[in-house]
């Protein structure tokens, strides 16, 4: 009893420590003036409405959400097709999958940013303000979670029986993908998929450094009207705290 007591304790401090900055910054989202005093003088929805009846915000927003599933569409239709044929037809290539999927975390976003514009901005292929080259470089991001995601569940399910009794029923190799094996894939993919676009969301030196005010997202956003207003940056803030969250909560729910 002891032990639980303590152990309930250790937790309950944890999460009070965690919690403690989101309530702070939620408070003064929500307060209508904070000075010197313990608690603010008022309560209040404007700049929350402020937030989201500006255009400039809902235009980043889209931009966002434009870029991050854009990236994932582009994600799955690739991956998943690799990562099948890799662990069906070519079982040696996984471990040198393993060490590709780590090589964009080897090189900081910034050296590579450095890289991409002297790469893109001239030439036939002049990308960088455009959301293409963001799409491009999200791509190397969310690699190794979605392809880890189905590896493992690849690694774990019978692949090569359940193809053999896919095709004594008739049923072609894509035709077996589609039906048999992507059935099997969905909770890893689509956990893998809301988890990336989540993080992704949140990417802001690429977007910044290769795009920043041409296509602005949302990080860039919150970056410009800094220094605005504390509350209305509070408001930025628990926006896309809160939007996050749902969606790691759905990934959670997906995951099971």
């Amino acid at each position: 009893m002891r032990n639980e007591m303590y152990h309930r304790s250790v937790i309950s401090l944890l999460g009070l420590f965690l919690a403690l900055p989101v309530a702070a910054t939620l408070l003064y989202s929500l307060s209508s003036e904070w000075g010197a005093t313990m608690l603010p003088s008022g309560l209040t929805f404007n700049w929350y409405l402020q937030l989201w009846n500006d255009p400039r915000f809902l235009t980043a927003f889209g931009h966002s959400l434009l870029v991050c599933l854009g990236t994932l569409l582009v994600s799955a239709l690739i991956i998943v097709p690799a990562a099948f044929v890799t662990f069906y037809r070519f079982p040696w290539l996984n471990r040198w999958m393993n060490i590709i999927i780590l090589m964009p975390f080897a090189v900081p976003p910034v050296v590579s940013s450095v890289g991409l514009l002297q790469l893109y901005s001239h030439g036939p292929l002049t990308l960088v303000g455009t959301p293409w080259v963001l799409i491009g470089c999200y791509f190397t991001i969310v690699l190794p979670f979605i392809y880890r995601a189905l590896a493992n569940t690849l690694g774990a399910m019978n692949l090569r029986d359940l193809m053999d009794a896919a095709h004594l029923l008739g049923a072609d190799t894509p035709r077996a993908l589609v039906s048999v094996i992507l059935p099997n894939l969905k909770p890893a993919l689509m956990a893998s998929l809301f988890l990336s676009f989540s993080f992704l969301l949140g990417e802001f030196v690429f977007a910044n450094m290769l795009v920043g005010t041409h296509f602005e997202t949302l990080q860039v956003y919150l970056y410009n009207v800094r220094q605005t207003s504390g509350h209305f940056t509070s408001a930025v803030v628990m926006s896309y705290f809160l939007f996050t969250l749902a969606l790691t909560w759905l990934a959670a729910r997906l995951g099971k």
